[in-house]
């Protein structure tokens, strides 16, 4: 069963204006030599006051100014333990491993209902995923390389799936009923927390690579619901799930799922097949909860993509997801509703 956790509060403090940023960083869908598993084990934990400054966030509106919104956190609980992980044997390469185990989705019976159509395409190439009538989790670092802006995040659009034939109408012999195509909307406002800012610089490593993009138009489309990232021995269904258009299967949707590995408190790493396009993806758990027939889905982490890492001077990889914990929770569900009265359980 899911395990409903108290969330502390995110309670806006002061908000001021900043210089309007250029908007001329690289998109990047790979990071190097960013914090792996040994380095988040030495990480000290926060205190309140870091992660008043961590959770702070920016806000980028449609027309390119930008503000800075300080935050208090009322209710924490600060984890003594620190990043304790489950140790286990380093891994070798993990992007597509072996058997490729992903699927594309090519039925738009499949494309275009839940849980599928809760994918989108962010115009600066990653995926992410509907989290409200008007909102979109993604990956910080596919808006924001830790210095500026990504070229084209000033005017960005996301694509919400829609089907076309093929061909005159008529389905061509051994082809699916359709492929996708998007139906872009602009972009209103993207907040990103300031803990991406420090972390591409410091020590923070990927533990707030994540980003809400508002929607200048609402959607009409079923959208999925946040929840809490258990650790991994309380994990219902012991699997965790996304879908994103990967680069490798151009237009079409891919879905994978797979057990996780490790974790620190803010990461997951797995080993779920995955390329470059499907970052920002929303990792979702699901379950059969107890006398109903339908399954129960919540986003407990974004994946952050593969990612390379310096371990005793040697380069490894992983792929890594940022987990949704109550911290988090609370600042996604302020930035969706504005408010916390919304956000008291997760």
């Amino acid at each position: 069963t899911w395990h409903l956790k108290k969330i502390p509060q995110i309670v806006r403090e002061r908000t001021f204006s900043l210089d309007s940023p250029k908007f001329e960083a690289k998109t990047k869908l790979e990071l190097n030599s960013v914090c792996g598993i040994e380095c988040q084990r030495k990480l000290p934990v926060p205190s309140l006051s870091d992660l008043k400054d961590l959770l702070s966030y920016e806000t980028v509106f449609e027309n390119g100014t930008r503000t800075l919104t300080e935050v208090n956190v009322l209710g924490a609980v600060l984890d003594p333990a620190g990043n304790t992980t489950t140790r286990r044997a380093s891994r070798k390469k993990r992007q597509i491993y072996g058997t490729d185990s992903r699927f594309s989705i090519y039925d738009k019976r499949f494309m275009t209902n839940f849980p599928f159509n809760t994918a989108v395409k962010v115009s600066t190439g990653c995926s992410g995923i509907l989290i409200s009538p008007k909102h979109v989790l993604t990956a910080a670092h596919c808006l924001h390389n830790g210095k500026d802006y990504v070229k084209g995040s000033k005017r960005l659009r996301v694509g919400l799936m829609k089907t076309k034939s093929r061909g005159n109408g008529r389905k061509r012999k051994g082809t699916s009923d359709g492929m996708p195509s998007f139906q872009w909307t602009r972009v209103k406002s993207t907040h990103i927390p300031k803990g991406w800012f420090k972390g591409v610089s410091g020590d923070i490593a990927l533990d707030y690579d994540y980003a809400v993009l508002e929607l200048k138009r609402p959607h009409k489309r079923k959208y999925m619901e946040l929840g809490i990232s258990p650790t991994i021995k309380m994990m219902p269904g012991s699997m965790i799930h996304f879908s994103g258009f990967d680069n490798d299967r151009s237009g079409q949707l891919v879905y994978r799922f797979c057990s996780i590995s490790d974790e620190s408190n803010d990461l997951f790493y797995q080993y779920c097949d995955a390329e470059p396009g499907s970052t920002g993806s929303g990792i979702y758990l699901r379950l059969k909860e107890p006398n109903k027939k339908k399954w129960k889905r919540k986003i407990i982490a974004v994946y952050s993509g593969h990612q390379w890492v310096d371990i005793n001077g040697e380069q490894q990889d992983y792929n890594v997801a940022v987990r949704i914990t109550p911290l988090k929770y609370a600042q996604i569900c302020f930035w969706i509703h504005g408010n916390d009265e919304n956000c008291t359980k997760g």
